[in-house]
């Protein structure tokens, strides 16, 4: 008779055989991805006075700052004009490929290079958003979140499925090629600045350890002649995936849960008045009319605040119990989508749905992809109708002998 397996070991199992959340895990990465892609390109006409030369906080300021707190921005390793319009190039051409998961492991660390050096350039230009944006950018690096909707996981897939049918597969030369230019550039970068520190700073060692890791990766898929190299690589990769969830998952519970607590002290957010005011600040009143209709209403102004606080402090002890969990969740949504278009805070809202989403039901995500899948379809149908349309010969009406021929020109 066989001994049952204790629950610590099928936990253990559980972490290291597979990376927990796919779906989550791919939502979060599009979400915070398609965020900080719009942004960068709603604020393109104003990019050169928020984070550029012509920006109030100037280089020298910026390079003082950065001195004192030793944060990671490369955009301090020039003062030049073409230099600032090359990483802001960069950060929107790093945020689009993550958004449709091409070589994720490598472009999710251009997006963090991109996310960071941006806002700590001008540190004075961020909100909440942008907080959890910095946050969510360093953890993202250390997911596995291309494993579902992305093109990496379709590559891998037509890959797989090609092998099954004895089909010879073509060896990847287009991840070698990024990795050796990123590697020769982060070489030129440590040349410049210098081991001790330097240009690089603090992530000198993190920067030069995640290159050796993707090398690390390859040669252990390509040239190890026994599997066990990649096992014990998935075996890692899977780890440090679900620790970086875990923390994701923390670090917005923690959000709402001091946001909440901070509220409570608040005599405005105690007598039920606190939503009131930033409805007639001229800075979040994108729509007054529907400001002044929503202030109006002194009920639904109190059950909107005090409706916020509870929900805020609630929600972290609600991830015990699913359904109070889903409700609350898609309350918070609900209130971030109103934030988004009553207060005019529309990229701090969608950082906030995207860190939200990592609480998502797998059941409703994969409903959601499923719909979407649909709609792809039906589009690309129909786009392959219209294209078939447009080749067809079109009809030759001729009369001849007073009857109608029909025929088809050549």
């Amino acid at each position: 008779m066989s001994r049952p397996v204790p629950t610590i070991a099928r936990g253990i199992a559980r972490v290291t055989e597979s990376a927990l959340g796919p779906y989550q895990s791919a939502v979060i990465r599009i979400g915070f991805a398609a965020t900080w892609l719009l942004f960068l390109l709603r604020e393109y006409p104003h990019r050169q006075e928020m984070y550029g030369p012509d920006g109030p906080w100037s280089w020298d300021l910026a390079r003082q700052l950065v001195a004192s707190n030793h944060a990671f921005t490369v955009l301090m390793w020039s003062d030049s004009r073409m230099w600032f319009e090359t990483v802001y190039l960069l950060a929107v051409l790093s945020s689009a490929l993550l958004l449709v998961g091409w070589r994720t492991r490598a472009v999710s660390v251009l997006f963090m290079i991109g996310v960071l050096s941006l806002q700590n350039r001008s540190v004075f230009m961020g909100d909440g958003g942008d907080n959890v944006l910095h946050l969510m950018a360093i953890y993202l690096v250390f997911t596995r979140c291309a494993q579902m909707w992305s093109l990496d996981a379709r590559r891998d897939r037509l890959v797989h499925e090609a092998r099954a049918r004895g089909e010879l597969t073509r060896p990847d030369r287009a991840g070698p090629v990024l990795w050796a230019g990123l590697g020769t550039v982060l070489a030129v970068a440590t040349g410049a600045g210098g081991i001790d520190g330097g240009v690089l700073g603090g992530w000198l060692t993190v920067l030069w350890g995640l290159w050796a890791v993707q090398a690390l990766w390859w040669a252990a898929g390509r040239l190890a002649r026994t599997r066990e190299p990649r096992v014990l690589l998935d075996v890692i990769g899977n780890v440090v995936h679900n620790a970086a969830l875990m923390i994701i998952m923390a670090e917005a519970c923690l959000i709402y849960a001091t946001a909440g607590w901070y509220k409570i002290q608040g005599s405005r957010w105690q007598d039920g008045t606190a939503v009131y005011y930033p409805l007639h600040l001229e800075s979040f009143s994108p729509w007054p009319a529907l400001s002044d209709l929503l202030s109006a209403h002194g009920t639904i102004v109190m059950l909107v605040t005090y409706g916020t606080v509870v929900v805020q402090v609630a929600f972290p002890f609600t991830l015990f119990n699913r359904r109070v969990k889903n409700v609350l969740l898609a309350a918070m949504m609900t209130e971030h989508a109103v934030i988004a278009v009553v207060l005019g805070l529309p990229f701090f809202s969608l950082a906030m749905i995207a860190a939200d989403a990592v609480f998502l039901p797998t059941s409703f995500l994969l409903r959601l992809g499923g719909r979407a899948a649909r709609v792809r379809e039906w589009l690309f149908s129909g786009r392959r109708r219209a294209v078939q349309a447009l080749r067809e010969p079109e009809p030759d009406v001729s009369e001849e002998a007073g009857h109608t021929h029909v025929g088809f020109t050549a």
